[in-house]
This record gives structure tokens, sequence and C-alpha cells, in this order.
């Protein structure tokens, strides 16, 4: 799992590990993993994603306004 920036200190992401065709992500307060894959989110969602954990920001927002529920089940 890498670490997740939070530049600006206000997110409730902790972490992420990124993969060809999907991103996992780890909330602050849950051990549970959440991954959202191309086939889950759509792929366009997952690269946006992808980008906003590298960039350690706007991730979290970004999941609850388009993905919040698509993560594999």
């Amino acid at each position: 799992m890498q670490i997740y920036k939070d530049i600006d200190n206000d997110s409730g992401v902790r972490g992420f590990e990124i993969a060809a065709t999907s991103i996992t992500v780890w909330f602050e307060g849950t051990q549970k993993s959440y991954t959202y894959s191309y086939q889950s989110a759509g792929q366009s969602n997952v690269e946006q994603m992808k980008k906003l954990a590298l960039a350690g920001e706007g991730l979290h927002a970004f999941i609850n306004k388009y993905v919040k529920f698509k993560y594999v089940r």
C-alpha cells in the first residue's frame, strides 16, 4: 500500500494501490480495502482515480461523488 499524500490534510483516504485495470483504496478508520475496477466503476473513472491518488489530492471527493458504491464486491 502506498500512503496517500493528502496535500490539504482533509481526506479520509489512508492509502492506495494501483494495478493495470483497478485501484484499491484504504480509508481512515477501517482495515477493509475497496477495489474499483474498470468493470465495476468504469475505465475513465478508475484512470481519474489513479491520477488523483498519485497527485495526493481530490481522491476522496471524487469517490464520494462518482463511484462511492461501485467497488468490486
